[in-house]
């Protein structure tokens, strides 16, 4: 659900977008640490909040670093 939101703010399109390992913060909702493979070599960390069920919203991109590969260890930021 937020790959449009990572195309629009990276400018580009991904034909691979792949979740390969996932982190869990509880907050005042839940906030995704997303380990995603974006090419056949390049790996993408998604930041992704989710609200609380009650506020009825879907997941949003709160920040993502680029450059990364597979072994880069996914770390909260």
């Amino acid at each position: 659900q937020v790959k449009p939101q990572f195309e629009s703010r990276e400018n580009r399109t991904y034909g691979i977008f792949k979740a390969i390992v996932y982190k869990t913060q509880v907050v005042a909702g839940i906030n995704y640490f997303i380990k995603v493979q974006v090419s056949n070599t390049d790996y993408a960390h998604l930041k992704v909040f989710q609200s609380l069920p009650q506020e009825n919203q879907g997941p949003s991109l709160i920040g993502f670093q680029t450059g990364k590969t597979r072994d880069d260890p996914l770390t909260y930021f």
